[in-house]
């Protein structure tokens, strides 16, 4: 039985400045969270940039990044590790989580509503004054470096029942807030990334603020800045707006006709 060495911290980095525009104090939040060795959970709607900011801070942090997409079948050996037989030996591999608390990365999981409860309660030890992760399977307890850091996301917006973090959980770490950029930050986002001029930026932005103040009338989420710049990508190649706005706004977010009919006036209006 041997250990597979996984465990080289450069292979995690982040090599090049992810393009950030800051809206608040989220970053002097998380830098003194790293630096406090405390947990941060992010709250917001899905697209707002909560997955760019975490790999913003990593770099600006010159830590490793390690990120799970959490969904309904991870398990805790996904996270943990297993044995597995390699040329009829018995060895072990790390996880992700186990992983980035040997070589002090930060361990982002996102959308943490979406894995099992069983399998959250495994970082619960590494999100308090212990800092330790538990792996019964080799009956091993490691000491998490001291560079090592928990993030986690969720969007309030898809809580129900059945998928909510738990109060056993919420407790252990501080919270930042994520919405969607003001408009001018949202245009020059949106005008960076998908390539297009601020013109055509803003009026992508307009027409998402629009979308996202008829929520209530069935849409259960807004137009997310991703799905801005995926309309500019598609327009930077030649794409017209109607079309482009259609294909990467308007069919993503609904199946109902009259939405739909919505959202197509909406875009004449603007474009």
């Amino acid at each position: 039985m041997s250990y597979k060495n996984q465990q080289d911290p450069d292979s995690y980095l982040i090599q090049k400045e992810p393009y950030y525009l800051s809206t608040g104090n989220e970053i002097s939040m998380f830098e003194a969270a790293f630096h406090e060795k405390l947990p941060v959970m992010m709250k917001g709607p899905t697209g707002c940039g909560k997955t760019r900011f975490v790999e913003y801070m990593s770099y600006a942090l010159n830590r490793p990044l390690i990120t799970v997409a959490c969904h309904e079948d991870l398990f805790a050996s996904d996270l943990l590790g297993r044995y597995l037989l390699e040329r009829d030996e018995t060895i072990w591999n790390d996880g992700p989580l186990t992983r980035a608390v040997r070589v002090g990365a930060i361990c982002y999981l996102d959308e943490i509503v979406e894995a099992r409860k069983d399998t959250t309660v495994v970082i619960h030890p590494l999100t308090d004054a212990r800092r330790t992760l538990s792996i019964d399977k080799k009956g091993e307890i490691i000491n998490a470096h001291p560079d090592f850091m928990m993030v986690i996301s969720y969007n309030p917006g898809y809580q129900s029942v059945l998928k909510d973090l738990k109060q056993s959980t919420r407790q252990r770490f501080i919270s930042i807030e994520f919405d969607y950029p003001e408009a001018e930050k949202e245009a020059k986002i949106v005008s960076h990334e998908g390539g297009i001029e601020m013109e055509t930026a803003f009026r992508l932005v307009s027409l998402a603020g629009k979308i996202r103040n008829i929520r209530e009338h069935g849409l259960t989420e807004g137009a997310s800045t991703r799905l801005l710049i995926y309309a500019a990508q598609m327009m930077r190649r030649g794409i017209s707006a109607n079309e482009a706005c259609r294909s990467a706004i308007c069919l993503p977010l609904t199946d109902d006709d009259q939405l739909q009919e919505t959202l197509n006036d909406l875009i004449e209006d603007i474009f």
